[in-house]
């Protein structure tokens, strides 16, 4: 039945249009690491970078800071709302990854024909999820079995296992390369990875192979300088880096030549398309999470596949238990389907998300796919409630890209009450009158000129033109009520330690060369801003902007009562001082040759470079060698003394993983309130204290690197590679993130690297793609069986052309009553990254035994309920697990073994350790504590078809031959085991030497003209690719201390003091076994 228009007054409703944004999606990054180029200067053919991008925009890079009034004020909206794509609409197969930016007249106008999202009509869906259903039989249980009837096996690779995958969401595989085949080559060049220019001061190998890289017909080889990261018009605000590190050559390409082969799934099949099978990566599951396992009905008691009882080691078959299986096949995930949610794929598997309503599972996932209606119910299960929220995270190329949606000056539209924005769940009421907020409930008038009558189902007769209705992620335009200052430049602040141990190991040469290379990945134009400065036991700063001079040396010899020696001309535009810039980072390694000044005044250094760059804010990158020993903020080294606590069993040995005192927490704070992120490039070959330095970059958003021992040959080539990431992947400035959540529940707290001022919000300088904060939750009230719970993230912040955003990313799921469901639903990867990140923020508080016994009854205390109530009756001898959990009790084991929680480590390593888990996103906290591992003396045998990574060992030494040789990867460094037995004519292919103890310690890793050595580099290339990280090399010989090292990661191993993953099952089948009594 139709309704009159109530507001006969109001303009008549704009259809809005959409446009390619000008911001490019960060999906647009999934090669954001190919152009990695490693002394190599740019072919004399390249094209001139994009100098003349357009700049037209009075935005910056970081420009606006926090808002006076609350972050996320109520605004009214707008007759018209135009609508922008945030990205390219969709990357055509071949299609050029960077299109030069259009002049200034000729930038595209905000409107335009829909967007559409690239889904093949026949692709099939993940079923939904039903919900809660008292019908709904208990989730299928594996039990545990010894000897189990050979007609059905216990299986430890069943097809639905929760996977464990190496691929990042940023190693995306399904975007072809430019038309130009051998994509983003770079220069030419024999040596993708190769190292530093023959000129730079340090030594290293010899310079026809730099740092063994593979020659040039493999990729990760710098783009000509016209491709890489250039800057748009302020228009297109999203402008994604390049990859860093591609994939390989056309002819294996993960988004080569068309045809997949994909795998036909009941649960979500893929998504049929005109692309090359992309490498199976490890852990992508032939199944969607959620599904029953095909050979395996659900195991009870009564059933025949109860097996036998479990209680004794020697009733168990290591090779049946389960393990972490890869899979090979892309899918095509719906987040919502007949109004329904459905289950996510698992976080570490390979898939393409369709929007709509909830968000994508890579920016936003929760511990559990059903909400518990009661805290009770959430108690008696014992998982947690947490969301990770990864904002900025890559998508995948075939994704469409986020919607930028601009009301004008009025601002989005938004709830009276909360202040929650308009999604996809607010339902309208009263012919479109008025409107129910999702998370409060409050009643609210609609805004005439965003008035809609509604359609026979209730719905708004828009809904599908307007992306705040439709989908789970959308992005608005801010208004000048969210600014307090004009845009400000992008500014980037380096300050190098060239004290004498810096200079001697070659630690301050490869930060000059590694600064020289990256210059050309800032942004181009006006606003682009650097400056640099030097320290010791004083600070050395350098003003620029001297017009055809040299660069002018202004020392502060004061190191506690810092102060900065101009205030004007220590930043400047990179476009005045480039060639100063360069030439002094030439000189400065010579300039400080004969430095006999051991002292480091960092604490000092940090505090005068804050200071130049207060009025602005910015990135501050500092490079540092050695323990900071005089001037605010100076240590002493306590290694000794832990070393002691620890093997001593010191009940207070955990004090020393804390700062050791609160003068460089008092520092970040306020750099974090002047929008100064800091990140720390450790260089090192001693102790450093990382527990006291690494509060700065957890406090201001920032990040520690770790190369220890630094090694001039091996380190130049990561260390240029992580710095060049670090400046170019897509990232937000000045922002405020707010989370919030439906009656019925409240935020606990967040966890990750922010600075936190108010209890409601979280501040940060800077966050980028690889980021995550963590949310917890608890009950205050509860939920109607049916209902559903909503979660709203709201992100407030400034794009790096200046311009000033709120990202809004919703997921909206079911409410149940019964525990069975919250089971079904639990979401494996998300509760384990929840579990690293609590047992990581216990570390420096509580001793480690304490932790470990932590985490280990968590996983205990969750296969007791489901024991307790969801299993049927069964044998007190089986160890029953839930499908959806089956792999914790494995990942527990390989946490309790992990550098942060083991006895052995060094304190500096367990310290990174914690600093790294902070901030790690899903797919990338897998790999940290159970790596993977490969075989690499049989490559030529596999089949050359881009599952080469898929085929992954056991970590178990049994797996382990004298005569083999073996990769194993955490996601940054890459150990290469050699057993005392290999072939030498194998050792001849890979190494070119002919005996193990001719391969050097210092592994630099080359190409020879044979298959076996092209398939390794393929490998190392492609785990390079998917981790966006240049996977550091380490070679380790059977035998020696190097050996015991690799050894280590073996976590299916029994070590002394810890349990081996057989005797781990037995122990929590006899815990639960003791809490059933």
């Amino acid at each position: 039945m139709a309704s009159s228009q109530p507001f006969p007054s109001a303009p008549p409703r704009p259809q809005p249009g959409f446009s390619p944004s000008p911001n490019p999606n960060p999906s647009s990054t999934a090669d954001a690491l190919q152009t990695l180029q490693i002394g190599r200067a740019p072919p004399p053919s390249a094209a001139p970078r994009a100098a003349s991008i357009p700049f037209s925009s009075p935005a910056s890079r970081f420009g606006l800071s926090r808002p006076g009034p609350p972050p996320f004020a109520s605004r009214p909206p707008t007759t018209s709302a135009p609508i922008t794509s945030n990205g390219p609409p969709a990357f055509g197969l071949g299609a050029s990854r960077f299109p030069p930016p259009p002049p200034v007249a000729q930038r595209p106008p905000l409107a335009g024909s829909p967007a559409s999202i690239r889904a093949s009509p026949q692709a099939q869906v993940s079923r939904p999820f039903t919900g809660s259903s008292p019908s709904v039989p208990p989730p299928s249980s594996q039990p545990f079995m010894g000897s189990p009837p050979s007609s059905q096996p216990f299986m430890g690779s069943p097809p639905s296992s929760q996977p464990f995958m190496g691929s990042p969401p940023s190693s995306q595989p399904y975007m072809n390369p430019p038309p130009s085949s051998q994509a983003f080559m770079g220069p030419p060049s024999s040596r993708p990875f190769a190292g530093p220019p023959s000129s730079q001061p340090f030594a290293g190998p010899p310079s026809s192979k730099p740092f063994g890289a593979p020659p040039s017909s493999q990729p990760f080889g710098g783009p000509p300088s016209s491709q890489p990261f250039g800057g748009r018009p302020s228009s297109q605000p999203f402008m994604s880096p390049t990859m860093p590190f591609p994939g390989t050559p056309a002819s294996s390409l993960p988004f080569g030549t068309p045809s997949w082969q994909f795998q036909t799934q009941q649960g979500a099949p893929p998504m049929p398309g005109t692309m090359q099978a992309p490498p199976r990566m490890f852990g992508m599951p032939p199944n969607m999470s959620g599904q029953p396992m095909a050979p395996f009905p659900p195991v009870t008691g009564h059933s025949p596949l109860a097996g036998h009882q479990v209680s004794t080691q020697s009733k168990i078959d290591p090779n049946q238990i389960p393990r972490p299986v890869p899979s090979t096949s892309p899918t095509l995930f719906e987040t919502r389907q007949g109004n329904q949610a459905n289950i996510p794929p698992p976080a570490t598997s390979d898939f393409i998300v369709k929007d709509n309503g909830n968000c994508s599972p890579r920016l936003m996932r929760c511990t559990m796919n059903q909400i518990p209606c009661t805290g009770d119910l959430l108690s008696t299960s014992s998982m947690p409630l947490a969301l990770m929220v990864q904002p900025f995270v890559l998508p995948h190329p075939s994704e469409e890209p986020i919607q930028v949606v601009d009301f004008g000056e009025s601002g989005p539209l938004r709830c009276s009450r909360c202040k929650g924005y308009m999604n996809p769940f607010m339902r309208f009421v009263d012919q479109g009158r008025q409107f129910i907020c999702n998370l409060c409930g409050f009643m609210n008038e609609t805004p005439r000129d965003y008035y809609c009558n509604l359609g026979p189902d209730g719905r708004r007769r828009d809904v599908d033109e307007r992306p705040e209705l439709c989908r789970g992620t959308v992005e608005f335009v801010a208004t000048k009520e969210y600014m307090v200052r004009d845009p400000m430049p992008a500014v980037f602040f380096f300050i190098i330690d060239v004290s004498m141990n810096a200079i001697q190991t070659g630690a301050t040469a490869a930060a000059c060369t590694a600064i020289n290379q990256a210059l050309a990945d800032l942004p181009e134009g006006p606003r682009t801003m650097v400056g640099i400065a030097t320290f010791n036991s004083s600070i050395h700063f350098y003003n620029l902007k001297r017009a055809s001079q040299q660069p002018l040396m202004l020392i502060v010899p004061d190191i506690q009562d810092v102060y900065t020696p101009l205030h004007t001309d220590l930043i400047v535009q990179l476009t005045e001082c480039r060639q100063n810039l360069e030439q002094l980072l030439d000189s400065i390694p010579n300039m400080f040759e004969n430095n006999r000044v051991a002292e480091s005044a960092f604490g000092a250094a940090l505090k005068a470079a804050f200071l130049a760059m207060k009025p602005t804010g910015g990135k501050l990158l500092v490079f540092q060698s050695v323990l900071p020993s005089v001037g605010i903020g100076s240590l002493y080294s306590r290694e000794a003394e832990g070393r002691t606590n620890v093997s001593s069993g010191d009940k207070e040995a955990h004090k020393l993983l804390q700062p050791a005192d609160k003068t460089l927490k008092t520092m970040a704070i306020e750099f974090a309130e002047y929008q100064v992120c800091v990140d720390i490039f450790l260089t090192t070959q001693m102790f450093v204290d990382i527990a006291s330095l690494s509060v700065i970059p957890r406090t201001t958003g920032g990040q520690v690197y770790y190369y220890y021992p630094f090694s001039v040959i091996s380190d130049p080539a990561k260390l240029y590679n992580d710095l060049r990431w670090n400046i170019s992947r897509p990232q937000g400035f000045e922002a405020v993130m707010r989370v919030r959540c439906s009656q019925g529940l409240q935020v606990q707290g967040y966890s990750g690297n922010f600075c936190k001022r108010i209890p409601t919000d979280i501040d940060l300088p800077a966050i980028d793609c690889d980021k995550t904060i963590m949310v917890t939750f608890k009950h205050d009230d509860k939920f109607q069986e049916g209902s559903e719970c909503a979660f709203q993230c709201a992100l407030l912040y400034t794009t790096e052309y200046g311009q000033r955003r709120i990202r809004i990313i919703n997921l909206s799921l079911p409410c149940t009553s019964m525990l069975s469901n919250l089971f079904r639903s639990a979401d494996l990867d998300t509760q384990f990254t929840c579990f690293l990140k609590q047992a990581a923020n216990g570390i420096p508080a509580s001793p480690l035994s304490e932790v470990r016994e932590q985490i280990t009854n968590l996983c205990i205390n969750i296969l007791h309920s489901y024991r307790k109530f969801c299993a049927t009756a069964s044998s007190s001898g089986q160890l029953i697990l839930p499908e959806a959990l089956k792999l914790l009790p494995l990942y527990t084991l390989a946490l309790v073994k992990s550098i942060g929680l083991r006895n052995d480590g060094r304190l500096d390593d367990r310290s990174y350790w914690v600093s790294r888990s902070a901030s790690l996103s899903i797919p990338m906290a897998f790999p940290l504590v159970y790596p993977r591992m490969i075989s690499i003396h049989d490559l030529a045998s596999k089949e050359d078809d881009g599952s080469l990574l898929s085929a992954t060992i056991p970590l178990s030494s049994e797996h382990i031959n004298d005569d083999g040789i073996y990769l194993l990867e955490n996601g940054e460094d890459g150990l290469i085991y050699v057993g005392n037995m290999v072939n030498p004519d194998t050792l001849q292919q890979l190494f070119g030497v002919s005996s193990v103890d001719g391969i050097p310690t210092q592994l630099v890793l080359q190409q020879f003209d044979n298959d076996l050595s092209k398939k390794l580099n393929d490998v190392v290339n492609e785990t390079r690719r998917q981790r966006c990280s240049y996977l550091r090399l380490r070679l380790c010989r059977k035998g020696d201390p190097s050996g015991l090292f690799f050894l280590s990661y073996l976590v299916e191993d029994k070590i002394p003091g810890g349990l081996s993953y057989v005797e781990f099952l037995v122990h929590v089948h006899r815990q639960i076994q003791t809490k059933m009594a």
